[in-house]
């Protein structure tokens, strides 16, 4: 989810603690509480700092291991001891437990979107993306809002927010179902599907799809349960060849295709070098598909420069890359 969102879960959850009367009863351990489910609402995504360093490093390590088993024990022990040793009056396994199921909470909901996370690590690596939930769905940032204003005007804020989080059950459930509504259209008219990837948008009738079949890539969206094809794409593997193998040992390129489930390649032959470029198909915005990994090899198969990430024009696709040259 967005940042803001699990900021607003981080608070939720530390009214929630209220149901716990060592919280309710000392404002010190209510204070301390709230700011561990805070910091643990947000931990997870301290990796946003890798962009500082590449946008490979953070494709390759985003929603990774910091949403990983052994970092969702090492999140809610740290930042439970750290508060601890700031407020050493706090009860520490209160303030672990709820800091804890703040991190917990940030992972699960996570896996919800069309991103996903690794949270399986370190026994799968697999991505997990069930998509159909926005990154920043209205509906469920909307309930925590009137959630903390009962809450302002003195409504009792465990209850509240438990009544909001089983209201909010049901509309996952809704979400699911129209995900796997459209699912079963497309595999009843696109004859033999191989994969399917959804993304929900802030419109709760509008659907962003990516479809492979045996010979084709579909990208398509979805309103109000019909089904739009916008680009067809022929299904060309990747040549087994000395220029694509030299591309892929590129960071970038490594990073993207670590990430991409749904893409198509292209090349383009210059003077004194080839480029190569590989398209996420999955994010289709105004008729641009931004997110690419691109990489210029020199025809003795010396990489020359190379970039990934989001871009929406091609002059800025070609300042990246003289950038990342530098």
């Amino acid at each position: 989810m967005d940042t803001g969102t699990h900021i607003a879960m981080g608070v939720a959850i530390g009214g929630i603690a209220t149901l716990d009367p060592i919280v309710a009863q000392n404002p010190i351990v209510f204070g301390a509480v709230m700011i561990g489910t805070l910091a643990g609402s947000h931990a997870p995504d301290f990796d946003t700092v890798l962009k500082l360093k590449s946008n490979a490093v953070y494709l390759r390590h985003h929603r990774g291991i910091t949403h990983s088993i052994p970092l969702i024990i090492f999140w809610g022990l740290a930042i439970a001891s750290i508060i601890y040793l700031i407020i050493p009056g706090v009860p520490f396994l209160t303030l672990w437990r709820w800091t804890a199921l703040a991190v917990v909470i940030h992972v699960f909901v996570d896996i919800f979107n069309a991103y996903g996370t690794q949270a399986l690590r370190p026994f799968s690596n697999k991505w997990i993306a069930l998509g159909f939930i926005n990154t920043f769905d209205p509906v469920i940032f909307s309930l925590h809002i009137i959630g903390f204003t009962i809450w302002v005007f003195g409504g009792q804020p465990a209850y509240t927010f438990l009544i909001i989080y089983f209201l909010l059950t049901f509309y996952y459930l809704k979400r699911y179902w129209q995900k796997k509504t459209l699912e079963r259209k497309i595999l009843l008219y696109y004859g033999e599907v191989e994969g399917i990837f959804t993304s929900p948008t802030i419109n709760q009738n509008i659907w962003r799809l990516a479809i492979t079949t045996r010979n084709s890539f579909y990208v398509a969206r979805a309103v109000d349960g019909n089904i739009q094809i916008i680009d067809q794409f022929e299904r060309v593997p990747v040549p087994n060849n000395k220029l694509m193998a030299t591309a892929k040992t590129d960071s970038n390129v490594a990073a993207f295709l670590s990430f991409s489930s749904v893409y198509r390649w292209e090349q383009v032959e210059h003077e004194n070098y080839t480029e190569v470029r590989f398209i996420d198909l999955r994010y289709r915005s105004k008729d641009h598909y931004p997110f690419v990994a691109v990489v210029n090899v020199s025809h003795d198969l010396k990489i020359i420069n190379s970039y990934t990430g989001w871009v929406f024009s091609e002059a800025k696709l070609q300042d990246k890359l003289l950038i990342e040259d530098i």
